[in-house]
């Protein structure tokens, strides 16, 4: 295990360190630069947010990209914003998470079985990465899930991480099924030797109008154990 975490730990240095599309690196640093007031004083991370979670991971979750006053400033992946409230209090409600909340990169939080990521790294202007910045960061998360090797489930959260998801399992040379698997909340494809699971992404736009509930959330994640025998 340990010869793994190492290489994903060289694989933060070198997702951390990245400058590759100015617009990000510009709205980063600006969203830094001027917080809300309710987070003045805060030492934002304004870099690249890395994948977090168990190197054994036997489930990937793969979201969208960090949220300006999310991730983008405390470094960790859905960590700080409304989105990873929902989301952690449901992966430790599942058994996955050691605690229920997730507020910085230092909390004490574990994830087992899990590991979190994001299709683009960089947090966008209005959540919106452009195509050239989807493709620029692709090859991150193709080489994290080649590391990340006992996973067996991949659970994209929202459109964007499905297709990013299918993307990067094509490229480690997986047989994507046609037509492409259509996204949709709990659709299941089989993807090479890895499943493909779908969720909607628990933003507020989803949560506070009921599209994605608690309970569907806890099933979609149940059910992203059961295949992954867990």
């Amino acid at each position: 295990m340990r010869p793994r975490a190492d290489a994903l730990e060289q694989l933060e240095r070198e997702i951390t360190s990245c400058r590759a599309c100015p617009r990000l690196v510009a709205w980063r640093e600006a969203a830094a630069a001027d917080p809300p007031r309710r987070f003045r004083g805060e030492d934002y991370w304004a870099r690249p947010v890395p994948g977090f979670g168990d190197p054994g991971a036997a489930i990937v979750l793969v979201g969208l990209a960090p949220a300006a006053n999310g991730a983008n400033r405390t470094g960790r992946m859905f960590t700080g914003d409304r989105s990873g409230d929902w989301l952690y209090a449901a992966l430790h409600r599942a058994g996955l998470a050691s605690q229920p909340e997730s507020v910085s990169r230092d909390d004490g939080l574990e994830l087992a079985g899990a590991w979190i990521t994001a299709a683009v790294r960089c947090a966008p202007p209005a959540n919106k990465p452009t195509v050239g910045e989807r493709d620029e960061c692709r090859p991150w998360l193709d080489r994290e899930l080649a590391l990340l090797s006992g996973a067996r489930v991949l659970l994209a959260l929202g459109s964007f991480g499905w297709d990013a998801a299918l993307r990067a399992l094509a490229a480690g040379g997986a047989d994507v099924p046609r037509p492409k698997p259509r996204f949709g909340h709990g659709a299941e494809a089989r993807v090479g030797e890895r499943l493909l699971l779908g969720s909607y992404h628990p933003s507020q736009q989803n949560t506070f109008t009921g599209r994605l509930t608690e309970s569907m959330l806890d099933e979609v994640l149940a059910r992203a154990k059961a295949l992954a025998g867990l």
